[in-house]
Parts: structure tokens; C-alpha cells; sequence
């Protein structure tokens, strides 16, 4: 990876100034705070440069033969007045503006969160969830950094510049101006430059703490395949490779700090040194007095503090915007899927369904659907069979439109679905997919996400139906018990009846099974089945499935092969037809009765 840059790179690009603007309605959400925090901000900055001037009063009258019997106890009061001042102002202005910095990290949040959620399937199947959470947490946290480093320190600091340069250059000779201006220009272009020069170290730091990270999440959430292979010291080989990068990234960013800071130290030293000379050829020519003296000094000593700590807050907002730059990069990803403007919300009558001449690939170099149409009357069921990598699961994720298809058409009682509202049309469909993950909560919770509204009797009910009640009233904890991350405490079986449970609670008026009873036994897959018949009754149904006598009840099965129907009609007609069909049911039948002699 290279770490060197052709040429230099101004201060702020063009994608540094979008995120700082992006931050502005947040700030104008609370403009009257807004504006009382810059009022104590700059009555702050007041007090604190009229505390050296105050001080150069004292210290002149202190010089003089009576101070000994006349202590300027006025002057040292005032003196300590302002010092209270300054920092009351500070303090009353950071508990003004709390409350806007945390509103605003709270929005992007959510916005980014919202955001992630818009996105196709095509982005979540790519992405990698450590690295998404991370790239969120660093993100969140560098919006908080820039709103209060940038209003709190860049412009104050730059105000009490302006105002010391001021004074000095109307009190004293031009040249503590000009040594004041010299000496800042050279410190904020060296500051520039090794900044820039150290970014590229953050963002490989950083690019590495995201991958190692997505790799430990990875591997804990696979916490049993590592364990079935014996493959601990292999994962933690990986993380280590990663955690190694990280670590030459680190040691790069942080020798390189330690160049900054020495650099710009020897600036402010040569400055405040040249400086000094001035001063005490001033005093011993009789020009200035001992209390210009320590004026000056102590002007460059409360100078020296914002000019190091405005190095350190640049350095800082650079690698707040270079992370940033990854969260905001999220919200830049574009929505596969989107609702047409104006889309209507879908009005179900009958949930009768009709592809039309449907074509689909997931890569243009691979085509999944060719040409597929077919009807699933009002309230029937139609069954989809055929081998893995037919077709069939992709039918139910166009139906839900989890991706558009290409050529042709889905229509809903007549309703194109790519004309109607997302939402509105996941609200018309309830599916129980092949592959069920559960949220690391209780059993409760999980059947009641199809309907979090849902009174409690009505979760019980979809659970008895779903012939899963009397195993959670046997656990310890019932309907409160944990499942685990992803329902790993949960057998296949258990996480696929709270999935039937989940699918009935939400009521829909299209039902899709997704090998919904693949995970259950025999015993288990007959009662279930019955059930399930009973709440088709009234649902217009789509089963997607492999084992045949699951769906030998369906009104219309439709038989698959590389994308293409290639036969359709009752399971009798079916195996009259004496086809594909007829041949995997001979199949199945032979395999099912070597089983029961087994």
C-alpha cells in the first residue's frame, strides 16, 4: 500500500467542506442557543486578553516607590474577576451547547441507520456488519468533535489572534505584530502539510481497525462452525494479521505526530524568543516599562497555548472528517429499489398475483429468470418446485420486491408493484423463509415483531397455531426466555415455528412459504402442514419447495429447471404427464421409503 501522495492536497477538499455543511441544520435547529453560546464565546475571549493587560497595571504600579505602602488591591481584584469570568463564560457555553452536539449526532444516527435500512438486498448481502458499525461509531463520534472543536476552539482562537495582534500593534512597535503574523503563517502551513502528510497513515489505520473488527464479529457469530473444525488457531491467526497491519498503520500515525508537535514547537519557541529580545530592548531604551514586558510575555504565553492546541484541533478535525468521510459514504450508497414519485399505497381486494413474462439476473453475465409467467388466483395456492438453483426463492424476493425484475411484470390484483409503495406492499405479505435468524431477544419479542402492536393473547394464539405454545410454556422463563444471537439457543425446528408464528401474527393477504417446514421432522412437519392448510384457506398462497409431499395439496404446482417453468398443473396431472415432475416424486418416494428401512 502506498503511503506517499504525488502532490499536496489543500487543507479541505471539496467532500470535507459537504460533511461541515451538512452540519448546519442541526445548528440552525437551535439558532437562539446558537447565538447565545457565540455571545459568552466572544465575552470569554474579552476577558481572557484584557486579564495581561490588567496584569501589566499591577506589575507598573507595584514598580513604583509608594507600592510599598499602597497594595493596587482594586487592580488585583479586577484581575481575578476576569479570570472567573472567562471561565464561567466557557463552562456556561459548553452546558448551552450540549444539547445541540448530541441532537445532531442523535439525527445523522438515525438518518444513517434509516438509511441502511432503504438499502437494497443486493448491499446487505455485500456488506460486512463489523465494518458498517464501526465506520457508524467512529462517524457519530467525529460529528461531535467538529461541531465543538470548530465553533469552540478554530474560531476563538483565531479571534484572540486578531485581538492580540490588535493591541500589539497599536501599543507597541509594528514589529511584535509582524513577528506575531510571521510566526503564526509558517506554524499553521508547516501544520498544513504534515497534517496532510499524516492522513493517509489515519485512513489505513483506520480502514485496518474496520476489517479487523468485521473479521472478530464474523468469527464469534460463527462461534460453532469454528468449534465443528477445530479452527480457533486459525481465526485468530487472521484477526492477528489484520490486528498486525493495524498496528505498522499506528506506529506510523504516532511517529509522525510526535514530528508534528516538535516542529511546531520550535516555531512558537523561535517566535516567542525573538519576541522577548524586542520586548527587553524596549525596556532597557526606556521605551516600555516591566509591565509591557510581562504583557508581552504573557500575550504570547496565552497565544502559544490556542496557536499548539489549534494544531492538535486541525489535526483532529481532519481525522473527524476522514471518519466521516466512511459514515457518509453509507448515506451516499444508492437505493436499488426506490418508490416512483407520487407511488400510491397497494390496495389489496383479492391478493390475486401475475407475473408476466418475468425476466431477472442478479449479474448481467448470469441470467437466474427467463421469461417466467404464471397466475395465483384469489385465495388458491401455487406451489413452486424444482432443484437448487431453479429460480425458485428468487420469485418470492421479486414478489417482495427485494429487487426489480428486469423485463415484464408483477401485478397484485392488477396493480404493477414497482407503481405502489414499498412499505405498503411488504405490509400485504408475510413469508416464512428457508433460513431463519431470530434478534438476540426473547421468544416474545420474536413472534410479536410481526406485529409489535399485537396484545398479548393474539402472540399466544399465532404461537399455538404454529404448534410452538407448549414448548415455550415448558421453558423456565416461557415467552420471556432468550433465543440467543441470531437463535442459536433454539433448535432449526424451534427457530422455524417461531418464524410460522411471526408470519400468522402478522395476518397478511399473500402468504409465502419458503421451505417453511424444512427444519422440522416428520411429526412435527404433518401438524404443521395441517395448520398451515387451514390458514391457506383464505390467503392466496405461494410454497416454495423441495420436498414434494409438502405440496401435493396446491391447487397448481409449477415444476423449474434453469429458470424456465417447464411444466405446471395439479400434483394427479402432474404425475400423469409422466415427466420431471413425476420422476423427482418416484425419487423422493424411493428415498423416503430407504429411509424408513434404514
Amino acid at each position: 500500500m502506498r503511503h506517499n501522495r504525488s502532490s499536496f492536497t489543500p487543507p479541505l477538499g471539496p467532500g470535507d467542506w459537504k460533511a461541515i455543511r451538512s452540519l448546519v441544520p442541526y445548528l440552525l435547529e437551535f439558532k437562539w442557543r446558537v447565538a447565545a453560546v457565540a455571545l459568552l464565546l466572544i465575552a470569554s475571549k474579552l476577558a481572557n486578553v484584557s486579564v495581561p493587560l490588567l496584569l501589566k497595571e499591577i506589575v507598573d504600579a507595584m514598580n513604583q516607590p509608594q507600592a510599598l505602602l499602597a497594595v493596587p488591591v482594586m487592580l488585583i481584584l479586577a484581575y481575578g474577576f476576569l479570570r472567573l469570568l472567562s471561565s464561567a463564560f466557557g463552562e456556561l457555553r459548553d452546558a448551552l451547547f450540549a444539547k445541540v452536539t448530541q441532537r445532531a449526532i442523535r439525527r445523522v444516527a438515525l438518518q444513517v441507520f434509516e438509511h441502511l435500512h432503504s438499502l437494497s438486498l443486493r448491499f446487505h448481502l455485500d456488506r460486512q456488519t463489523g465494518g458498517v458499525s464501526r465506520d457508524i461509531e467512529r462517524g457519530t463520534r467525529g460529528i461531535s468533535f467538529l461541531l465543538t472543536f470548530m465553533l469552540f476552539n478554530i474560531l476563538p482562537t483565531l479571534l484572540e489572534i486578531f485581538m492580540v495582534a490588535a493591541i500589539l500593534f497599536v501599543k507597541y512597535d509594528p514589529w511584535f505584530a509582524i513577528i506575531t503574523f510571521v510566526t503564526l503563517a509558517v506554524y499553521v502551513i508547516f501544520t498544513l502539510v504534515v497534517t496532510e502528510w499524516r492522513m493517509v497513515f489515519r485512513r489505513t489505520m483506520n480502514e485496518m481497525d474496520s476489517r479487523a473488527n468485521t473479521r472478530a464479529i464474523d468469527s464469534l457469530i460463527n462461534y460453532e462452525t469454528v468449534k465443528y473444525f477445530g479452527n480457533e488457531h486459525y481465526e485468530v491467526a487472521r484477526y492477528d494479521e489484520q490486528m498486525r497491519q493495524w498496528e505498522v498503520s499506528a506506529v506510523r500515525n504516532q511517529t509522525s505526530l510526535a514530528t508534528l508537535n516538535a516542529g511546531q514547537s520550535v516555531i512558537i519557541a523561535i517566535g516567542v524568543t525573538l519576541l522577548m529580545l524586542l520586548a527587553a530592548d524596549e525596556v532597557v531604551r526606556g521605551k516600555m516599562t516591566v509591565g509591557d514586558l510581562v504583557l508581552v510575555n504573557v500575550f504570547m504565553l496565552q497565544l502559544y497555548m490556542p496557536l499548539h492546541f489549534l494544531g492538535f484541533v486541525y489535526r483532529e478535525i481532519k481525522n473527524a472528517l476522514a471518519d466521516m468521510e466512511r459514515m457518509f459514504k453509507l448515506l451516499n450508497e444508492d437505493r436499488e429499489v426506490e418508490d416512483v414519485p407520487n407511488a400510491a399505497p397497494l390496495r389489496v381486494e383479492q391478493a390475486a398475483v401475475r407475473f408476466e413474462n418475468v425476466s431477472f439476473s442478479y449479474d448481467p453475465a448470469r441470467q437466474i429468470l427467463h421469461d417466467v409467467s404464471f397466475e395465483i388466483p384469489a385465495g388458491h395456492t401455487v406451489a413452486v418446485v424444482g432443484a437448487s438453483g431453479a429460480g425458485k426463492s428468487t420469485l418470492s424476493r421479486l414478489l417482495f420486491r427485494f429487487y426489480d425484475v428486469d423485463d415484464g411484470a408483477i401485478l397484485i390484483d392488477g396493480q404493477d408493484i414497482r407503481q405502489v409503495t414499498q412499505q405498503s406492499l411488504r405490509a400485504a405479505i408475510g413469508i416464512v423463509p428457508q433460513d431463519t435468524v431470530l434478534f438476540n431477544d426473547t421468544i416474545y419479542y420474536n413472534i410479536a415483531y410481526g406485529r409489535p402492536d399485537a396484545p398479548r393473547d393474539e402472540v399466544v394464539r399465532a404461537a399455538q397455531m404454529a404448534h410452538i405454545h407448549h414448548f415455550v410454556e415448558s421453558l423456565p422463563q416461557g415467552y420471556d426466555s432468550m433465543v440467543g444471537e441470531r437463535g442459536l439457543k433454539l433448535s432449526g425446528g424451534e427457530k422455524q415455528r417461531v418464524a410460522i408464528a411471526r408470519a400468522l401474527l402478522k395476518s397478511p393477504a399473500l402468504l409465502i412459504f419458503d421451505e417453511a417446514t424444512s427444519a422440522l421432522d416428520s411429526k412435527s412437519e404433518k401438524a404443521i402442514q395441517d395448520e398451515l392448510h387451514t390458514i391457506a384457506r383464505d390467503r392466496t398462497t405461494l410454497v416454495i419447495a423441495h420436498r414434494l409431499s409438502t405440496v401435493v395439496d396446491a391447487e397448481q404446482i409449477l415444476v423449474m429447471e434453469q429458470g424456465r417453468i417447464i411444466e405446471h398443473g395439479s400434483h394427479r396431472e402432474l404425475l400423469q404427464k409422466n415427466g420431471t415432475y413425476a420422476q423427482m416424486w418416484a425419487l423422493q418416494q424411493q428415498e423416503q421409503g430407504g429411509a424408513q428401512q434404514g
